[in-house]
C-alpha cells in the first residue's frame, strides 16, 4: 500500500468535501456543521497550546475569539458592502475574494496583541490565578463591547452574510467552507512546527519545571508572551470565521460558556496532542448537534461533561500522545517523518 503525508490526505479530504458541497450533495445543513467542526478544530488547538503543551490553566478564550470576530466583521464590512454604518463601501466585490483572508489575518493580529495585554501578568501566576486573569479578560472584552454603541454594543453587528454573497456573486463556489478549511489547515500546521521548534520546546519545559527551565537558560518569559500570541492570534482567526459563517454577532456569543466549550474539548482530546484536538473538537461538535433540541438543557449538560471528562479520565482521550502513538496501526497509511531522516515532531 502506498503511503503519503497528513498532508497529502487532508488537501484529498478538503478537495472532496468542497467539490461536493459545490455540486450540492452537501446540503446546507452538513455544510455548516463541518464549518463548525473547522473553527472549533482552530479553537481547541490554540487553547491546548497553553493548557496542554505549556501546562498553564487559561479559561478566557472566547474574549480574544471575540476581539478576532469583530475586528474582521467590522474591516470586511466597512471595506465591501455599502449602506452599513460607515457608509459606502471602499473596495467593491471581486476585491473580497483576494482581501478577506488579509482581513482575517489582521483580526488574528488585533486578537494576539490582546493576548500580549495579558500575557503579562501570567509572568508571575500559574494555575488558578491565570485562569483568574483569563477569566477577567473574558469579561472585560466582552464588556467593552458591549459599550461600544458605534458597533452595535449588546445589540450586535451584522452585515458579514453580504459580504460572504459578494464573493458568491462573482464567483460561485462555497467560500467559506473554502476559507475555513483553508485556515485550519494553517493553524494545525502553524502550531506543528511551533511544537516542534526551539521555542515549542521551551513551552514543554515551562510544562515540566519552570524553575530548572531558567536555570538551563529559557527566557521563560518570552516563551510564554509568544505562545500566548499564537493562541490568541489563532482564537482570533477562529472568531473571524464564526462571524462571517453566522452572519452576526454579538457580545453575548463570546460568554464564558464558549470558553467552557474550548476546554472541554482540549481535556476531552489530552492535553499536549494536538491529533487529540482535531479528534475532540470533530466529536464535540457532532455533540453539540445531537444536543440541539435541548435547548437551555445542553449548557447543563457540557459542563457536566467537563466535569466527569476530569474526575474519571483526567489525561483525555489520547493524552500526551498523538493518534499514530495511540493507533500503532494507522502508520500504515502515513508517510512519517523518520522515513525522511527527521525526528517527528
Amino acid at each position: 500500500m502506498h503511503r503519503f503525508p497528513p498532508l497529502l490526505w487532508a488537501l484529498l479530504l478538503f478537495l472532496l468535501v468542497t467539490g461536493a458541497s459545490w455540486g450540492g450533495w452537501l446540503d446546507s445543513y452538513t455544510q455548516l456543521v463541518i464549518m463548525f467542526m473547522g473553527i472549533n478544530v482552530i479553537m481547541s488547538a490554540s487553547l491546548n497550546l497553553i493548557n496542554g503543551y505549556m501546562g498553564e490553566f487559561s479559561c478566557g478564550h472566547a474574549g480574544f475569539m471575540a476581539v478576532g470576530a469583530y475586528v474582521t466583521s467590522i474591516l470586511t464590512v466597512w471595506f465591501f458592502t455599502d449602506g452599513s454604518v460607515f457608509g459606502s463601501a471602499l473596495l467593491t466585490s471581486p476585491w473580497a475574494i483576494l482581501m478577506f483572508p488579509v482581513l482575517l489575518l489582521v483580526g488574528g493580529l488585533a486578537a494576539a496583541l490582546a493576548g500580549l495585554m495579558f500575557a503579562f501578568p501570567s509572568f508571575r501566576t500559574r494555575g488558578d490565578y491565570l485562569a483568574i486573569i483569563t477569566l477577567a479578560a473574558n469579561y472585560i472584552i466582552k464588556s467593552a463591547i458591549e459599550n461600544i454603541q458605534v458597533i452595535g454594543g449588546a445589540r450586535g453587528f451584522m452585515g458579514m452574510s453580504r459580504v460572504v454573497g459578494g464573493m458568491e456573486e462573482v464567483l460561485p463556489v462555497p467560500w467559506m467552507l473554502i476559507w475555513i478549511g483553508l485556515f485550519t489547515g494553517l493553524a494545525i500546521l502553524v502550531i506543528q512546527r511551533f511544537i516542534g521548534s526551539t521555542y515549542g520546546k521551551g513551552v514543554i519545559a515551562i510544562r515540566e519545571d519552570e524553575i530548572a527551565s531558567e536555570i538551563m537558560g529559557i527566557n521563560t518569559r518570552k516563551v510564554k508572551m509568544i505562545a500566548f500570541m499564537l493562541s490568541s492570534g489563532l482564537a482570533g482567526l477562529a472568531g473571524g470565521l464564526f462571524a462571517h459563517v453566522l452572519g452576526y454577532i454579538n457580545p453575548g456569543s463570546f460568554t464564558i460558556m464558549k470558553s467552557t466549550e474550548a476546554m472541554v474539548m482540549v481535556y476531552l482530546g489530552g492535553m499536549g496532542s494536538l491529533s487529540g484536538s482535531v479528534l475532540s473538537a470533530i466529536l464535540f461538535t457532532l455533540i453539540l448537534e445531537v444536543l440541539r433540541p435541548l435547548e437551555l438543557f445542553k449548557w447543563v449538560i457540557v459542563p457536566l461533561l467537563l466535569f466527569f471528562l476530569m474526575l474519571f479520565r483526567p489525561e483525555g482521550l489520547l493524552g500526551h500522545r498523538e493518534l499514530t502513538e495511540a493507533l500503532p496501526w494507522l502508520r500504515r497509511f502515513f508517510r512519517s517523518k523518520e522515513e525522511k531522516g527527521h525526528v517527528p515532531v
